[in-house]
């Protein structure tokens, strides 16, 4: 048995509990050597991860590199991982992501100067804030983890709620020092609200956990072990009632559309991103948000199949006006964070599209999309944070000229943001192209309604970049320092994925598309035939 993904899991959560321990103080010295184990302890997951991706053989079994360790006997609950192609893709950005993260808010656990003229690191609090920050980062990467290998439904279970409280503390307890006299208490709402729609997701989730169980052990099949459930429903061994299947169904599916998010359930994620700092915000939509879209593809698909194909339409449908809603509400946006939100809804609209699409391109370019909107979103977030704290504001309005005095600092903004609008050439084009066509060959009308988000994306993230780059240098940025070496370090990796995987995904798609069409089988669905096949003469070849 390999215990590569049990150790995988283990080293954030040891560097989260070794971090938190360290000794507290507002000392310089202490406070950057606390940074540098934390981005250690990053750095080494990392290198695991890689070393998954390397092992795990594309042409093999679905799971690979699987083991399973008895938790709770009784139940059949286990800590059973295994690792798909879509997991590997997924925990490889997660692992990517997160020492960036750590890198761009380096400073944003410092002690702060307090209207009194007094520093937050002279109470008890403040003196805890850096190891607290970056404690809660490896814990965030460690649940997330555990989340995209866990094969046993109730472990997974069990940290898809467990991410929620280190990210509410993320969330509540760290702003971004830009959101003016109001802050704290914007901060505790948008927590607040954060944990409340997630909970109940995740509650309504539970429910269903039991119901499938209950069902699966009165017909012998008393398991959580995800392999063995949906082994039997594909061989006919578990038989769930229509009307059962599909209640469950929307029990799991509810949960994941709120930590998607889907519209309409979206409502919190403008609150938690704009109110945190850009870092948080990353692991907000770039990495915990996917939990919930690579669980419609693990779990909804292969444990209700029909119930999945039954709701498909109407959530295609909704799929559709949340990426309209989504982008026209980032057009109208004066906050650049609430703007980069509501352009994520937008895109989880289009992950969505590609998943219920039922199509290999579809859901081949659903996953890619992940990793694609992870690396963007996390380029042009970081980058606007760098932006906002060195002005002070989140408003657009408070910026303009920035490109004449910090050129480096717009040009990578730029990338950001041509990324984000799918620029060819770029990751994400890839991803929205497959989506596109795979939604088009199934239901054409609902194609054609989605590529008006691409035409809005380009006026949102356009719009933005003359109102805050080009024109007359505002008094206010006049004196705006350039992207300094730390925050380059960040930008380059992003940038160079953001190019590379544009012209060359195939390392990627090798990956991902035998489990997509694994999937697809569990699914009994197969692509659309072409609506005009080539005619092949008797005796000779296709023309």
């Amino acid at each position: 048995m390999s215990y590569l993904l049990a150790v995988t899991c283990a080293v954030p959560a040891a560097g989260a509990i070794l971090t938190a321990a360290l000794p507290a103080g507002t000392n310089e010295a202490r406070r950057r050597t606390t940074k540098a184990i934390a981005l250690g302890v990053s750095v080494v997951t990392l290198a695991l991860t890689a070393l998954i991706a390397a092992d795990f053989k594309p042409g093999g079994a679905r799971y690979q590199l699987t083991e399973s360790h008895s938790w709770i006997r009784s139940f059949g609950i286990n800590f059973s991982l295994g690792v798909d192609g879509i997991a590997a893709v997924l925990v490889l950005l997660t692992s990517v992501l997160v020492p960036l993260v750590m890198l761009a808010s380096w400073h944003d656990a410092d002690p702060a100067p307090s209207p009194d003229g007094t520093f937050d690191g002279d109470t008890f609090e403040g003196r805890r804030r850096t190891q607290g920050f970056f404690a809660l980062i490896l814990a965030v990467e460690a649940m997330v983890i555990v989340s995209f290998l866990a094969t046993d439904v109730f472990l997974f279970y069990v940290f898809f709620e467990a991410m929620l409280i280190p990210m509410y503390f993320l969330i509540g307890g760290f702003g971004d020092r830009a959101g003016g006299p109001e802050a704290s208490r914007q901060r505790s709402y948008a927590a607040v609200k954060f944990l409340l729609y997630n909970l109940l997701g995740g509650l309504v989730m539970l429910a269903a956990v039991i119901g499938l169980y209950v069902i699966a052990q009165g017909q012998g099949q008393g398991t959580f072990d995800l392999q063995t459930l949906t082994s039997a429903v594909a061989d006919g061994k578990l038989v769930i009632n229509p009307t059962a299947e599909r209640a469950l169904f929307l029990g799991f599916f509810f949960a994941f559309a709120v930590k998607a998010p889907l519209w309409p359930l979206h409502t919190w994620l403008p609150n938690a991103m704009g109110e945190a700092t850009a870092g948080t915000a990353v692991l907000i939509t770039a990495v915990v948000d996917k939990v919930g879209t690579f669980a419609m593809l693990r779990f909804c698909l292969g444990l209700f199949p029909d119930a999945s194909k039954f709701f498909a339409p109407a959530i295609l449908v909704l799929s559709v006006i949340g990426i309209i809603y989504g982008a026209l509400l980032a057009v109208g946006q004066k906050d650049i964070k609430r703007l980069v939100a509501y352009a994520s809804i937008s895109h989880f609209g289009f992950i969505i599209l590609g998943i219920f699409a039922m199509t290999s391109q579809g859901q081949s370019g659903a996953t890619l999309y992940m990793v694609n909107h992870g690396i963007s979103t996390a380029l042009l977030m970081l980058i606007a944070g760098f932006l906002i704290s060195r002005r002070g504001s989140r408003l657009i309005a408070d910026f303009g000229g920035v490109q004449k005095v910090a050129p480096v600092l717009a040009g990578t903004f730029l990338i950001g943001g041509l990324a984000t609008l799918s620029l060819p050439g770029l990751a994400p084009f890839v991803s929205e192209f497959l989506v596109l066509v795979g939604t088009f060959s199934r239901y054409p009308a609902l194609g054609v309604i989605a590529t008006l988000g691409i035409v809005l994306a380009a006026l949102y993230v356009l719009v933005l970049y003359q109102r805050t780059m080009t024109g007359p240098v505002k008094e206010s940025v006049s004196k705006m320092p350039d992207l300094k070496a730390r925050e380059l370090l960040v930008a380059a990796p992003l940038i160079a994925l953001t190019v590379v995987l544009g012209v060359y995904p195939k390392p990627l798609t090798d990956l991902v598309n035998p489990a997509v069409a694994d999937t697809l089988s569990q699914v009994h669905r197969t692509d659309p035939a072409p609506a005009h096949p080539v005619a092949i003469p008797a005796g000779g070849e296709q023309q």
